[in-house]
Order: structure tokens, then sequence, then C-alpha cells
């Protein structure tokens, strides 16, 4: 079969699964085969036997010359006669997938920065009272944590201002995490390719940013058995620019992905994750914004942030079980 003939194959499976609302698995289980049997049919990585694209033709209620043929007549994909497209589905054109993809690519570094900024915020504070503690500096315990306060409050409002500026580029484009999609002929394709070429960029970025997170805490264990209070306290604030610096990475690295994952309707952005997120929005927003209050209340009273810190990958571990205890009590009857 020659390589056009292939892509407008892939291109033709991914167009009728999406209109039939089906997902990879979906049409894997109908098809007797595996999901990533149906992942490499569509990226072009692989051809489906004959007799899987006789069934194909008959899931999806039209011709095999019409899987086959780009010059064919065009044809609706129904189930036994009747069509199961969702009114609502919305048609991507490449210009458009080509600007979003670009807004991405130049928001999602910024983004990443004000993540970063977000982590640093509370290290001229713990670094600042330490060194006023222990008489390095001539300021005062209580004039030191009011400068780094002070610092803390810049950091956060600089990292709002870049998550404000570069959301608002993007809230063009929420419908792609919320609303059921389709792409014009020969967009899919390209998608995928692009994919494929940034994947081996998007695991070593991931690999390098969740290394630098672990390793973060090694300078804290190497001066914890010293007894020396600053050198612990200066040991803890080091921690903040490396888990900075793997976040960012990988911040960066998953807009750049998602942005894939959103325009191939893939990963958490299949149309049955999207129904999901839908129902569960109000509880993540109430959630994050809980946790946010009992991480300041926490921190302005106690004055430790250098130990408050673990408020949020607690609460992130908590987020998890909370949604799957929530999605186990809407099952109940």
């Amino acid at each position: 079969m020659k390589r056009g003939c292939v892509m407008i194959l892939a291109e033709k499976i991914i167009k009728l699964r999406k209109e039939q609302g089906w997902s990879q698995e979906e049409l894997a289980m109908r098809l007797d085969v595996t999901r990533q049997s149906v992942s490499k049919w569509e990226s072009t990585a692989s051809l489906p036997d004959l007799d899987k694209i006789l069934r194909m033709s008959e899931l999806f209620g039209v011709s095999t010359d019409y899987l086959l043929k780009d010059e064919a007549p065009p044809e609706t994909g129904c189930i036994n006669g009747e069509s199961d497209v969702e009114g609502s589905v919305r048609t991507i054109p490449l210009e458009e997938a080509n600007r979003y993809l670009s807004t991405v690519q130049q928001t999602s570094g910024r983004i990443a920065n004000g993540v970063s900024l977000c982590i640093l915020s509370p290290a001229p504070l713990i670094l600042l009272t330490a060194a006023a503690e222990q008489k390095a500096l001539p300021l005062s315990a209580s004039l030191a944590a009011s400068v780094g306060i002070c610092a803390l409050l810049i950091l956060v409002a600089a990292a709002v201002a870049l998550f404000v500026s570069n959301g608002l580029r993007l809230s063009r484009y929420e419908y792609l995490e919320k609303e059921p999609i389709t792409t014009e002929y020969g967009v899919a394709g390209i998608v995928e390719s692009r994919q494929r070429e940034y994947e081996p960029v998007h695991k070593k970025m991931l690999v390098l940013g969740i290394t630098l997170c672990i390793v973060s805490v090694l300078p804290l264990l190497a001066v914890a058995t010293t007894g020396d209070e600053f050198l612990v306290c200066a040991a803890t604030a080091c921690i903040f620019p490396l888990v900075a610096v793997g976040v960012n990475l990988i911040v960066r690295t998953a807009s750049v992905w998602g942005s894939y994952q959103k325009l191939l309707e893939a990963g958490d952005f299949t149309r049955e994750k999207k129904a999901e997120n839908k129902r569960d929005e109000p509880f993540v927003v109430f959630y994050w914004c809980l946790v946010l209050a009992v991480y300041l209340g926490l921190s302005f009273v106690t004055r430790r942030w250098d130990t408050t810190w673990i408020v949020w990958p607690v609460m992130s571990v908590l987020f998890g079980a909370a949604l799957a205890l929530k999605s186990m009590l809407q099952k109940k009857p």
C-alpha cells in the first residue's frame, strides 16, 4: 500500500472514530485489537490487516473505497444507518490548529516561569530570617521577616501577572479542554507528526525535571546532622531553586505536550474525560482554593515557611484520592 494511501486511511480512521465519539480504547474493543494497534494505525506507524479494514467499513457504515481513496465521494459514518455524530462537535481547521500550537509555544515558558516564581517566593524570607537570628545581617528578626514577606509578595505578584497575561491569550482556546472537537482532513496527521517529533524532547525534560525535584533535598540531608541552624535554613532555601527549575521544565513540556493531546482528543482530553472534568470542575476549584487558604493561614500564623510548603505535595496526593472518593460516591445507587 502506498504511503499516501496509508496517510489517507489514518486520517479517515481518526475522523470517523471521533464522529462516533469513540476513544481509541473503544474502537480497539470493537475490533478485538489493542489500543496500541489503533494508535499505530492513526499515526501511520503500521497498517491494519484487510479483515480489520473490512470490519471498520462495517462499523463506521462507509465503503472501503472511502477509507482508502482520497478522491472517494464524502460519506458520513453511522452505526446501523443512524448518525451518532453530536451536533455540537466543533471542527478545527489547519489555521486554527497552527495558531493554537504557536500560542502554546509562546506562553508555556512564561507560565512555567510564573510557577517557578511562586516556588521561589519563600526562599528570601527563610534566608533573611535565619541570617538575622544568627546576627549575620544588621537587621532585627522582625525587620528581616518583613523584608522577606515583601519579597515573597513581589515574586507572587509577578507570577500572577504572568499567569493572567498569558492565560488571557490562551482563554480563547478553552473549548479544546471542554468541548468535543474534530479536525479538518489532514490536520490530525500533521499534529500527530509534530507530536512524534517532540516526544523525545518531552521525555528528556520530564526526566530531568523530576530528577531535580527528587535531588533537591540532598543539600538539606547533607547538613541535617551538623546542628548548625543557619546551615539547615540555607540548605532548606536551596530546595526551592532546584524544585523551581525542575517544575519549570515539567510545566513547560507538559503544556506543549498537552496542546497536541487536546487537538487529537487523546490522553486526558478524550471526550469521556472532558465530560468527567466538566462534572468535577466545581469540586476542583473549591479544593485548591481551600488548600491555598490553609497554606497561607498556616504559614503566616506559624511563620514556618521552611516547613509549611509540605502542604502542597501532601494535598496533591490527597487530591487524587478525593476525586476517586467523589467518583465512587456518585456511582452509588
